[in-house]
């Protein structure tokens, strides 16, 4: 294509240059022509320096575009002709916006490409390319948290060795199957506790001790204790093996844990011990009170239930809507609980004796619960009563659209993390089987990288060599090249 034209030719053509030149551009197959004064309203951007680049020769105008016709007078670029239309936005409205199924960032990529400033990029925009970098991040740590748990520090002692070990057996069932298995046992004793102390209850199955006090069955007992002796091995262990131990502690499940746990051992000191320093009755109301807080363990089921803990992430990320919910309850119970009270005065058996005592009847009413305890008797009140419970039900049926918004996409994005770190590996794992097919002649383990004095995995040092359309660049201090023919799903 440079073959029939020479230097000279390409001299003169570029002495033509100014700001009425036309220049061609072939972006993927799609041309487009501009005009000087265009392209240098954005002088440090990449079309900006076709202006002048044809006078610099055959370096200057491969240094800026990918081939070139000089008897067309067409420069090519093999880039996505998608995203180089919202490039063009640029130069005719001063911005730049992100059209709908274009990845954010391949976008930023093009970006980079163009010489685009991503201050240009419209605010609109910008929140989907930070959520797309939130969501790689993501991925990356999970990724790399696999990695970690894979490889083995050769320069650890033989105690953070065994303490990394238990902590995985225990706190990642994925890790092994015996690990998977302690998960299944936990979680079966977490619904066997639970069943005792509901079943422990039941008048029928208890027994009379010694001062004639019912309680509960020995057998019973036994089984609530073989439960708690699991659940406090469980969190001993975690607690020795956790990396911070600080954090271990403030975590909330891990105060839940302690909340199952503590009262069974202070019951038992009390009915030991408390005899001697307090009264027998003031004892049995104490260990009554802690026994109750056993339901705190029906919290443990959070810990293998990836559908609870979506659901309280869900919620956490609903606290404004939760907060309008509760405000418009609150202004429509102050309101008709007032007006309800007053309707009901000119009746002598009425029962709103005070504004407060209204407060109940009005929750009960808004919520559509009504139990009939509290209820109008004159006409005014059964109207007001009418329009309280309609008031309710819109008042409820407004935020629960958001909250059930943000718990979809929770799960979602949760389930395309996993997916997209599992997929990443099996891409790693490929790459290494192509590589060691390639050289079979070398031993696997004499070629695994050391990093930082640690043995690592072979295959997880290719996570640079993983060019796939999922690639992290956030493992990876080399920054793949991406052309328009990849896409990103």
């Amino acid at each position: 294509m440079m073959g029939s034209s020479t230097f000279e030719e390409l001299e003169s053509e570029g002495s033509e240059c100014s700001d009425d030149v036309e220049i061609l551009v072939n972006v993927g197959g799609m041309r487009h022509l501009f005009y000087g004064d265009i392209l240098n309203r954005y002088p440090a951007t990449r079309l900006a320096e076709l202006v002048d680049c044809v006078s610099g020769g055959y370096d200057a105008i491969f240094s800026v575009c990918d081939d070139y016709d000089p008897g067309k007078k067409e420069f090519y670029f093999d880039r996505d002709p998608d995203v180089f239309k919202c490039i063009l936005d640029l130069y005719y409205f001063g911005e730049v916006h992100m059209k709908k199924g274009i990845c954010p960032l391949c976008f930023q990529n093009e970006m980079e490409f163009w010489r685009v400033n991503l201050d240009l990029l419209d605010d609109c925009c910008k929140s989907l390319l930070s959520e797309k970098k939130e969501e790689m991040e993501e991925i990356a740590l999970r990724v790399q948290t696999i990695l970690d748990d894979l490889g083995v520090d050769t320069t650890e002692s033989r105690w953070k060795r065994c303490q990394k070990y238990i902590w995985k057996f225990i706190e990642k069932p994925e890790s092994s199957f015996p690990a998977r298995v302690v998960a299944v046992l936990s979680f079966l004793f977490i619904l066997v506790s639970s069943v005792v102390m509901c079943v422990g209850t039941i008048p029928e199955l208890q027994v009379e001790d010694a001062e004639g006090n019912r309680v509960e069955h020995p057998v019973l007992d036994s089984i609530e204790t073989a439960c708690i002796g699991w659940f406090t091995l469980e969190y001993v262990l975690r607690l020795i093996s956790s990396p911070n131990k600080l954090h271990f502690a403030l975590s909330f499940m891990n105060i839940i844990d302690a909340l199952a746990i503590l009262p069974f051992y202070v019951s038992l000191i009390l009915t030991h011990l408390g005899a001697t320093l307090m009264e027998l009755t003031n004892v049995q109301q104490a260990i009554q009170a802690l026994r109750i807080m056993r339901i705190a363990r029906i919290f443990k089921l959070a810990r293998h239930s990836s559908g609870l803990q979506t659901l309280t992430y869900a919620l956490k990320s609903s606290f404004k809507e939760l907060g309008l919910l509760l405000m418009y309850l609150a202004v429509g119970i102050f309101v008709f609980s007032a007006v309800g009270y007053t309707m009901e005065q000119s009746h002598p058996d009425t029962l709103f004796k005070s504004i407060p005592q209204s407060f109940w009847w009005a929750i009960i009413t808004m919520t559509t619960v009504g139990y009939g305890d509290i209820y109008p008797k004159t006409t005014l009140g059964k109207l007001n009563a009418a329009i309280s419970f309609l008031c309710g039900v819109i008042a409820i049926a407004l935020p629960i659209h958001p909250i059930i918004n943000n718990f979809v996409k929770y799960y979602n994005k949760q389930r395309v993390l996993e997916t997209a770190a599992k997929h990443e590996l099996e891409l790693m794992e490929l790459h290494q089987g192509e590589t060691s097919h390639e050289d079979s002649g070398h031993e696997l383990h004499g070629d695994m990288p050391e990093r930082e004095g640690k043995s690592i995995p072979a295959w997880s040092s290719n996570m640079k060599l993983s060019h796939s359309d999922t690639f992290i660049p956030l493992l990876s201090d080399e920054k793949p090249y991406r052309t328009r023919l990849q896409s990103c799903k």
